[in-house]
């Protein structure tokens, strides 16, 4: 059987499970893995070897193995940014956050400090438990005003999407870098650069919508706004910021040190590499800001053991679920290697003078046609992430770094967000929209980040390869 074949029916049978039969993301994944790992069984090898990598026999058993693998890449890692977003929410250190980015912006500059609030908490926070935080301020905000309450929602979307869909710990990009063998503080510096750009095309694009499109605050039926607590009852900035900033320096500054060695072989550096490496492990990084959040929390929430517990298993139930779905991402993409997928297209691109930037735009159109098709950003990212490494036998074919196609597939992944997205129904619902008034502001302002992002991406893999 032809590898792109194989290809193809993967795609489309994740596609009609999810999208169709409205399967969970983890059953069409791990289904599609399985079928996959068996069609590979009948995909007859390149270079005129005589047995495939994979037998009938074996199949099944190698999905699991490879199950087991990817979840050894980012589960614990996954597991601890749900713990930290968690405490960080329940102890006030993210409302801290947002209320000095106000305080700092103005008022006159709201929007700004509602995207930029919303930029720095999608990092370890997921985008709709940010946009349930930061929706009571542009409530109150219209309160006060009565005027521009559609820019304060849009703001605080362009801020948390675009972080949520480049810069780990966030399960997609840090699925995307781990499938891609991208160095995680490398991944995390570079979908920050990126994220910048995008973001504030974003926020000026909110600016024009608001314009043409003026949306008073409405009631949401069902949900009133929390009791927004008095200042001194919310942690220090600094304290509030650390489960934030501490796994980003301690991760990129080993990013740093192992290329200082690689480049320049700098002896000075030698003694400090044993201890970057240990501090710099997104595992134990992750770790210690776990405990500064849980720690944090206990202080502010004067909470007991057992409640603390309560939280902790809370934050984990969610993060399995996460953990299920990448893993299955990780085993899908393994069959397809099997599968000799990579051999397949390198063969198709030579003969018609495929580039690195016909990898980086192919890594966003099949992103954005899956985020389409059923609706996930995150299973978008994690689908393409495991076709194209599958794809791509060489960083040299690439012609660049990976981070940039893992980035390409992460700004793709934003494309195309519509009825079938649960984004586009937090948005609509706690925003108090029609579904029309999020089809007009919502759906174009994404499409808006993850073109900027793509743009700004094929830039950089143009003036910086990094190669």
């Amino acid at each position: 059987m032809s590898p792109l074949l194989v290809l193809a029916i993967g795609l489309v049978t994740i596609i009609i499970l999810i999208a169709v039969l409205r399967v969970h993301a983890f059953v069409a994944l791990i289904s599609a893995a399985m079928l996959v790992g068996l069609l590979a069984t009948s995909v007859v090898p390149p270079h005129g070897d005589s047995q495939a990598s994979l037998t009938l026999e074996n199949a099944i058993g190698e999905v699991a193995t490879q199950f087991g693998a990817a979840t050894g890449k980012f589960g614990i890692v996954i597991a601890l940014a749900s713990i930290i977003g968690t405490c960080m929410m329940e102890s006030g250190a993210a409302d801290r956050i947002v209320r000095a980015f106000l305080r700092w912006f103005g008022e006159k500059r709201a929007a700004v400090a509602l995207t930029a609030s919303g930029y720095v908490l999608a990092i370890p926070v997921f985008f709709d438990t940010v946009f349930y935080l930061l929706v009571p301020l542009a409530r109150s905000l219209y309160q006060q005003t009565q005027r521009r309450y559609l820019l304060s929602i849009m703001a605080i979307a362009a801020g948390g999407a675009i972080t949520h869909t480049l810069v780990p710990p966030t399960p997609g990009p840090l699925v995307i870098a781990a499938q891609l063998h991208v160095d995680l503080g490398l991944m995390i510096v570079m979908g920050i650069v990126v994220a910048v750009p995008a973001a504030v095309a974003g926020l000026a694009y909110s600016h024009f919508v608001d314009l043409r499109l003026p949306i008073p605050m409405r009631e949401v039926t069902g949900w009133t706004m929390p009791e927004p607590l008095p200042d001194e009852r919310l942690p220090p900035l600094v304290v509030s910021l650390l489960p934030i900033v501490l796994p980003v320096l301690l991760i990129s500054f080993n990013t740093v040190v192992e290329a200082a060695l690689k480049s320049h072989g700098a002896d000075r550096l030698a003694h400090l590499a044993p201890w970057s490496r240990l501090l710099g492990d997104p595992n134990l990084a992750l770790f210690l800001a776990m405990l500064i959040a849980v720690a944090l929390y206990r202080r502010q929430k004067r909470a007991s053991r057992h409640k603390t517990l309560q939280m902790v298993e809370t934050s984990l139930l969610s993060a399995g679920v996460i953990i299920l779905i990448t893993a299955a991402g990780g085993a899908f993409g393994a069959m397809l290697k099997a599968a000799q997928i990579g051999p397949a297209i390198e063969r198709y691109f030579h003969p018609t003078g495929g580039t690195g930037l016909t990898y980086l735009l192919l890594g966003f159109a099949v992103s954005s046609v899956l985020k389409i098709a059923q609706g996930s950003s995150t299973v978008a990212m994690i689908t393409t992430a495991s076709m194209v490494s599958a794809m791509l036998p060489s960083s040299t074919l690439l012609g660049c770094h990976p981070v940039y196609l893992a980035l390409a597939i992460g700004a793709g992944s934003l494309v195309g967000s519509w009825m079938n997205d649960s984004g586009f129904w937090i948005f609509a619902k706690m925003g108090g929209l029609t579904e029309v008034e999020t089809l007009r502001s919502w759906t174009p302002l994404l499409a808006v980040l993850g073109i900027t992002g793509m743009i700004t991406t094929v830039i950089l893999s143009i003036v910086f390869p990094m190669i």
